[in-house]
């Protein structure tokens, strides 16, 4: 019997890390079936997916400049490159692979599809705004899909008449592994410890979440707000000024932040925007409440009351209140909350799922997930 032949499939990103911390499970399904090349910046993880088998290629890439000179490069590289591998399939993610790229599979005629994770400050400014608008709509002209990780997201590029309907797929974001991310025992803890993980900066809700606690210390609850990874420049003085008075622990980055999360009573994450947040999907996977704005990619994970509790964006007393009920609740009633969270995870967010779905819809039908 002849051997169905190997689908060559590329796929084009930015940066390796949110690649491999989150769609690590997709390429090694992908390429049980497939030949699975990847181009991107060698700054991290180009070992690891060689590891795994995969062919690099190192892609210079200016991830936030729009240097029309250094655009055009890219352009020219991408050009090249899928001339040079002619393959059968492009999976593009981020902005600058899912345009550049884009465009030169419709010129080429390679079938591709492209990933939007997350409408970020592009869509947020106005002349910006249309500035993308039209790279996009002459990208994604010949797109074979693109996947979201919410529905606004999708909603907004059919507003702006980008791509239609039939052309888009709305995934859970990127899933969540529940193996990895595993139910942990409630944390018995002298005081409410908040978790925030995240880039301390303010589209995280930094301001409003340094409020809330300042405020709820001045009026004498016990608590502590653990912080987990980078901060901006302008917040270090103001974060060092919250630890000296016992309101914040600052933990800097972390490479796996689990512990953290076994730590805590609680996760908080105000963000004024979001593609699909993980670290809403990995607490609630590990078994804790949450408290997140009522925005799009924070909601989703979040059943509100129940799970957790939504907070209007860019509000410190919401988030003052939320922050008041989840210290006020039992040690009992937040692990239930929490073990509720875990379930909304299995049934509605588990990997195998995501993966699943996404394959097929890449037209690499899998009956069923793994």
């Amino acid at each position: 019997m002849n051997q169905k032949p190997r689908k060559k499939i590329l796929l084009i990103t930015n940066h390796s890390y949110m690649l491999w911390q989150f769609r690590r499970e997709l390429i090694s399904e992908l390429m049980k079936e497939n030949e699975v090349i990847l181009s991107m910046p060698f700054v991290g993880h180009e070992e690891d997916f060689q590891k795994m088998g995969l062919r690099c290629i190192n892609t210079d890439l200016d991830r936030r400049g729009i240097n029309p000179m250094t655009d055009l490069k890219l352009i020219n590289t991408y050009k090249k490159m899928l001339k040079q591998e002619k393959p059968d399939m492009v999976i593009t993610y981020s902005i600058k692979p899912n345009v550049y790229a884009g465009l030169m599979c419709g010129k080429l005629g390679i079938p591709f599809c492209a990933n939007v994770q997350g409408l970020g400050t592009a869509f947020q400014k106005p002349v910006l705004a249309q500035f993308v608008t039209v790279l996009y709509k002459m990208a994604f002209r010949k797109v074979r899909t693109v996947f979201f990780e919410n529905q606004t997201n999708a909603e907004e590029f059919r507003k702006r008449h980008i791509i239609p309907i039939e052309k888009q797929t709305i995934l859970r974001g990127a899933g969540i592994n529940l193996e990895h991310y595993a139910l942990q025992p409630y944390p018995v803890n002298d005081k409410v410890h908040f978790l925030f993980l995240g880039r301390i900066m303010r589209e995280k809700g930094i301001d409003e979440l340094f409020s809330a606690a300042s405020r709820l210390h001045k009026e004498g609850f016990s608590f502590m707000v653990d912080l987990v990874g980078f901060f901006e420049d302008e917040y270090k003085k103001q974060v060092e000024d919250l630890e000296n008075a016992g309101i914040v622990s600052f933990h800097g980055f972390q490479k796996d932040p689990r512990p953290f999360y076994a730590a805590a009573d609680c996760v908080v994450l105000p963000s004024y925007h979001e593609g699909m947040s993980n670290v809403l999907l990995e607490a609630a996977a590990v078994g804790r409440p949450l408290i997140t704005s009522d925005i799009p990619g924070c909601r989703e994970a979040v059943d509100n009351g129940k799970t957790g509790i939504l907070v209007k964006v860019k509000d410190t007393e919401s988030l003052h209140a939320a922050m008041k009920n989840m210290i006020n609740r039992s040690e009992t009633d937040r692990q239930k909350m929490g073990l509720l969270g875990r379930k909304k995870m299995e049934t509605e967010f588990r990997k195998e799922l995501v993966v699943a779905e996404t394959i097929r819809s890449l037209g690499l039908k899998k009956e069923k997930p793994l």
